[in-house]
């Protein structure tokens, strides 16, 4: 299946709540979730969202985490299936394992304003993971290992001015930034409470079930 064409803005509203597609603008006034906040289309406004089966709920709340992670169909059912093999609540695994991409930390401490301009800057090969370059957004970070700006990169006006947006940056308890540095230290993994909560993750199990 391939990446989703609709407008980031569509993609919320069509499943009825924020997925902080388009980064700082999404806290404004001019998100669309404020401004329209009922399904696109010609008849969205007036028809309202419409009940879903139990099959069309769990595939909704399946594509709204893909959305959210940015992550397309084959890797988000690799990432399922990888979580469903480890010991533990395979839910949480699969939270985990989504959390810990590279491209995700990268957003989550505040190197990118969403995580579709995180994806790019890792491709783009703007990022070390212990010394060593790491372009693959899909790599999983562990705990004691180090992401930072690579060398030539800093030169690029657009990290140049960052240190100071970061220092404002609110990360969650498993990362440590060095805001100065342009780097940060993954101290462990996620916790059940730096987990999103906006996510029914049994609803997804439960579709890739049947």
């Amino acid at each position: 299946m391939g990446r989703n064409l609709d407008s980031k803005c569509q993609q919320c509203r069509r499943v009825g709540e924020k997925l902080f597609l388009k980064g700082e603008r999404c806290n404004t006034p001019k998100c669309a979730m404020v401004k329209r906040n009922y399904p696109p289309g010609f008849h969205g406004p007036t028809r309202g969202r419409r009940k879903l089966s139990d099959y069309g709920t769990q595939l909704m709340e399946k594509q709204k985490a893909k959305k959210y992670y940015n992550v397309m169909e084959k890797q988000f059912r690799l990432t399922f299936e990888k979580a469903s093999k480890k010991s533990g609540d395979s839910g949480k695994n699969f939270l985990r394992l989504l959390e810990t991409r590279l491209d995700n930390v990268v957003f989550r401490l505040g190197f990118a304003t969403s995580r579709t301009q995180a994806r790019q800057l890792v491709n783009h090969g703007h990022f070390d993971v212990n010394g060593v370059k790491t372009d693959i957004a899909s790599y999983i970070v562990k705990p004691g290992q180090e992401i930072s700006v690579r060398v030539r990169s800093r030169k690029n006006p657009y990290f140049k001015q960052l240190s100071e947006k970061l220092k404002k940056a609110e990360l969650p308890g498993w990362l440590n930034l060095q805001a100065a540095e342009l780097k940060a230290k993954v101290l462990h993994e996620p916790t059940d409470n730096d987990l999103p909560t906006n996510i029914n993750v049994q609803m997804i199990i439960e579709y890739y079930s049947k």
